[in-house]
């Protein structure tokens, strides 16, 4: 049976993340260390350990609480009715994911790609991202979508073309084409029945 956590045990987990979210407010993610968030908690640099194994683990809760707020968001609009509309709704994930190089590091390594063997927030969230993207692309409602494949593997593949234009965008022999251009390009092929 486990134990019930203790309430001094929330609150300086509470005191952790909120020092973490200040400097990541302050200076970004990329500029985060763990001895300026212990210092700002005012704990020991072993208490932050007994919470999160390394910064990573704590970047991971902190971007999936963001990506976790932005599909949210996505999921008060209607289904896209066009690629056009799909690529506008998902700039706000895109733009999230692709802040810096190092927070699209950390999303790849905790998106479940790695096999990490805890499943966390980030992982998380990109199974709330494939729920509602098989919702957008349910194959009884009214959208211009494929209809050959099923809405999990159209999800799939969106995830995977959003993952591969932010990659490119990144890559100095690549980035040559705007990356909304280039998710634009690839949506189109994926999604759009054959003619």
């Amino acid at each position: 049976m486990n134990k019930p956590i203790q309430q001094r045990t929330l609150k300086t987990r509470a005191r952790l993340v909120a020092a973490a979210q200040e400097i990541i407010k302050e200076v970004g993610h990329e500029a985060l260390r763990t001895e300026e968030v212990v210092k700002r908690a005012k704990v020991a640099k072993g208490t932050f350990f007994a919470h999160f194994p390394d910064k990573d683990a704590l970047l991971d809760l902190l971007i999936g609480e963001e990506l976790n707020s932005c599909v949210d968001g996505l999921a008060e609009l209607p289904p896209p009715a066009s690629v056009e509309a799909l690529v506008a709704q998902l700039m706000p994930l895109l733009d999230l994911m692709s802040r810096s190089r190092m927070v699209f590091d950390v999303i790849v390594r905790y998106s479940g790609a790695a096999a990490i063997e805890e499943v966390g927030p980030i992982a998380e969230n990109f199974g709330k991202q494939l729920d509602l993207f098989i919702r957008w692309f349910d194959p009884l409602g009214n959208h211009p979508f494929r209809r050959d494949i099923s809405p999990e593997l159209m999800g799939e593949g969106v995830q995977a073309f959003v993952i591969q234009a932010i990659a490119l965008n990144f890559c100095n022999l690549h980035n040559d084409v705007d990356m909304t251009k280039r998710l634009t390009q690839y949506l189109r092929a994926w999604l759009l029945p054959p003619t």
